[in-house]
């Protein structure tokens, strides 16, 4: 007898892990969770492989899934990590500086009123002569026209001239923003063309492994806002994605808790994502969000996110405080073929230690003086390749960008998880090598290899506890209050003791580990739903049933 059920696949790639749930579209009961690892260097690979895990383990048939609802913290990760495409910007009618996220800004005469009517005709010799100029030092293009929300011809004129001259990407402004203001517009157009390529490649990942793994059917991606969205739309509106993971964070909180107000946060690899729930439902920025700097026309959940999270990288530096964060690395302890830890980590450029992505075409090895170094040498730290290779320091240091920017390269260093294993909290690595890390930088820091591991959790529990109160209290009270209240406990005359009048809900499988000591330190409840470890890709189907079903 044929199955009548009918299901939905939640999937989210992280920094680190991939996600997949499968759950029945008429009950939403969960049938099945998993993880895997986020393939960089081929994105397909972790995508398929954690779909086959939780079509395998549930037997539910590939036909049966009616519909796959996608999240993302690939985005964000990107300008976090500054690793999107760098971008070189036409500005069209508009011949005062703009600060924008782009490598490189050219004026070129035009724009319209407002109107609609044309100020001046456009000047098409402008772009194709910045665009001769550029496009070496470039990867995407981003095109704002003065009142382009009015009449967009001078843009699309613009980005077909960009088109006959170059292969890279191009956004224009009107594509993502109808209302006023040169300066959000411009950098919307830009963001969203840093992460064109980034989405090209998650997208094309998804859609190539749905379709190996048999799964047909209409596929949707979380908006910033909480809202879905069709595949296609999300290359043209790359930058609603920035905050497609945190928008799933608040769904599943949203929808996992019985407190109508609670703050959730979402411990991922690379960055801990901070959410509003109000009434039960996600809080919107209808404004537009602020990124890092940069103020965009892109609406999406009040959210905050700082660079801190399993993955986060541990630096010692000669006279200096330890850092984790914001830079993302292989956990030793999670790191295939390199040489014991031991051998090679220490401060400054010892704390990583540079591995070859698989699969990389000789072609692509041959072009590069690293890729052949590491290829022939096997891998290492950055100071032992600098050597190798005798070349000069910032040549090889733009190197080296350019090839993490395409994922050709990792690397591997002490993060919390690793600490974790240290303290006997995780096992799904190689505790081995964590712990000869520990113990070579506990040597450094002067103390024993498990005060060194806690002193790494204490430091990422602080930084979130700083960042939850930094930004809540700007958000209740203002700015004056905050750099006091973190600092807080450096005052010998005074003593402030904060309470949150809101629950805290963590999310991420490392989220227990870092946000308990936390919410005791801000004097408030925190718990952990079920099927937390996998909460944004459940997020991403709730949204799914909000939206469509």
């Amino acid at each position: 007898m044929k199955n009548s059920k009918r299901y939905c696949i939640g999937i989210d790639t992280g920094g680190t892990y991939t996600d997949a749930v499968i759950v029945e579209a008429d009950t939403g009961n969960v049938v099945t969770t998993a993880k895997s690892p986020t393939t960089h260097y081929d994105i397909q690979k972790g995508i398929q492989a954690v779909i086959e895990k939780v079509l395998a383990v549930s037997q539910v048939a590939a036909s049966d899934i009616i519909k796959t609802s996608v999240s993302t913290t690939l985005a964000t990760n990107a300008l976090v990590e500054n690793k999107g495409a760098d971008v070189a910007l036409f500005v069209i009618g508009f011949n005062q500086r703009l600060e924008v996220p782009a490598v490189a800004a050219r004026f070129v005469p035009g724009g319209h009123t407002i109107k609609g009517d044309e100020v001046e005709p456009l000047g098409i010799q402008y772009i194709v002569d910045g665009v001769n100029e550029l496009k070496k030092d470039v990867e995407a293009w981003a095109v704002c026209s003065s009142m382009a929300f009015m009449n967009p011809v001078h843009e699309l004129v613009a980005a077909k001239a960009v088109k006959l001259v170059s292969d890279a990407p191009v956004f224009c402004s009107h594509e993502a923003s109808s209302k006023a203001g040169m300066k959000e517009r411009a950098s919307t157009a830009c963001l969203n063309a840093q992460l064109l390529p980034v989405m090209q490649k998650f997208l094309s990942g998804i859609s190539n492994a749905l379709s190996e793994c048999g799964i047909s059917g209409e596929v949707l991606v979380v908006r910033g806002d909480a809202t879905a969205m069709q595949m296609q739309e999300a290359l043209t509106h790359a930058a609603s994605t920035i905050a497609s993971g945190p928008a799933a964070t608040a769904l599943f909180g949203a929808k996992r808790t019985n407190s109508t107000h609670a703050l959730i946060l979402d411990v991922g690899g690379t960055t801990t994502d901070i959410t509003l729930i109000k009434d039960g439902n996600p809080v919107i920025d209808t404004a537009g969000m602020s990124i890092g700097k940069w103020e965009t026309h892109v609406e999406a959940v009040e959210m905050f996110t700082v660079g801190v999270g399993g993955d986060s990288l541990v630096q010692l530096s000669q006279g200096k405080p330890m850092t984790v964060g914001p830079a993302r690395v292989t956990p030793v302890c999670m790191a295939r073929a390199i040489p014991a830890p031991d051998e090679w980590i220490g401060q400054g450029r010892l704390s990583r230690c540079i591995s070859m992505a698989p699969d990389i075409s000789q072609d692509t090895i041959n072009a590069s003086a690293i890729l052949s170094c590491l290829k022939e040498y096997g891998s290492m730290t950055p100071s032992a390749l600098l050597e190798q290779l005798g070349i000069a320091e910032i040549t090889f240091e733009q190197d080296l960008t350019k090839l993490l920017h395409k994922q050709y390269v990792h690397e591997i260093g002490f993060t919390p998880t690793d600490a974790l294993h240290v303290l006997g909290k995780l096992t799904i690595g190689n505790s081995k090598y964590a712990q000869q890390a520990a113990k070579k930088l506990a040597i450094i820091d002067g103390c024993s290899e498990k005060e060194f591991a806690q002193k790494v959790l204490t430091n990422a529990e602080r930084t979130i506890e700083e960042t939850v109160l930094k930004h809540l209290s700007k958000r209740e009270i203002g700015g004056n209050l905050a750099s006091y209240l973190t600092s807080r406990e450096r005052h010998q005359l005074l003593e402030i003791s904060v309470s949150l009048n809101v629950p805290m809900i963590g999310i991420g499988a490392a989220a227990p580990y870092l946000l308990t000591n936390v919410a005791k330190r801000l004097n408030t409840t925190i718990c952990f739903p079920e099927h937390y470890s996998v909460g944004n890709a459940l997020g991403s189907v709730f949204m799914a049933e909000r939206n469509c079903l």
